[in-house]
């Protein structure tokens, strides 16, 4: 079985005026490629935190982090950029989209960011867009769009550097059932195909569509359930 990540004792302190918060207590578990997993936890439980050094956004304080047997720790700054940038997929709750640029750009983006804009990448993002049903709406700006296409855009362009590795936080959180749903087939065919997903959310209903839950309770692992 290869694995997509491993976190070993995982721990993050943030030293605050009034003391030091102790937001990650000692996490450790395997990620096999392929895996489906939903992270949950009421709010403090670290579960943001958690998804934040999984995206090298943050450094833990204590622990290890390998992300396909490389260990993050040990990376410069720009070579943590440069794994989010070509090896992970980030969708957020509020879409993060570039209101001035319409779909296509919007999903191009990470080309941008890589240096990596052809005609061949561009083609790919097109793909992209019809992947998630919206390849009649390429021309249209994020304002033209429903929450649930906004949101799917904003899926395609985590696609655009094919990564393997994808991080969702609460992406379904701004929308109502039915196009919660229509998300969640989206990604459950992503997973299908391969792609390693890692979601954030607090819905049961977003968790039952996942392979595996990992519950989180001020800052450790209360349980880790396989579906």
């Amino acid at each position: 079985m290869r694995l997509a990540a491993q976190i070993e004792n995982l721990t993050k302190d943030y030293v605050l005026a009034g003391g030091t918060v102790h937001a990650l207590r000692g996490v450790s578990f395997d990620i096999p490629e392929g895996d489906y997993v939903s992270i949950m936890g009421p709010s403090g439980s670290g579960k943001s935190t958690l998804l934040n050094l999984l995206g090298c956004l943050d450094r833990a304080t204590a622990g290890r982090f390998l992300l396909g047997g490389e260990d993050v720790a040990v990376m410069t700054d720009d070579e943590r950029s440069e794994i989010r940038a070509s090896r992970i997929g980030f969708v957020f709750q509020s879409y993060n989209l570039i209101p001035q640029l319409d779909v296509l750009d919007n999903i191009e983006v990470p080309l941008y960011y890589q240096g990596n804009v052809t005609s061949e990448g561009r083609e790919r993002c097109r793909a992209l867009a019809e992947l998630v049903g919206l390849g009649d709406r390429t021309d249209h700006r994020p304002a033209e769009l429903s929450g649930g296409q906004q949101q799917r855009v904003a899926i395609a362009r985590s696609l655009a550097n094919d990564p393997r590795f994808m991080l969702a936080d609460e992406p379904t959180g701004n929308l109502d059932s039915v196009t919660t749903r229509e998300i969640l087939d989206l990604l459950g065919r992503l997973n299908e195909e391969g792609r390693t997903i890692i979601l954030v959310t607090h819905e049961d209903e977003v968790a039952q569509r996942t392979k595996r839950s990992i519950h989180l309770r001020d800052g450790h692992i209360q349980s880790d359930e396989l579906r």
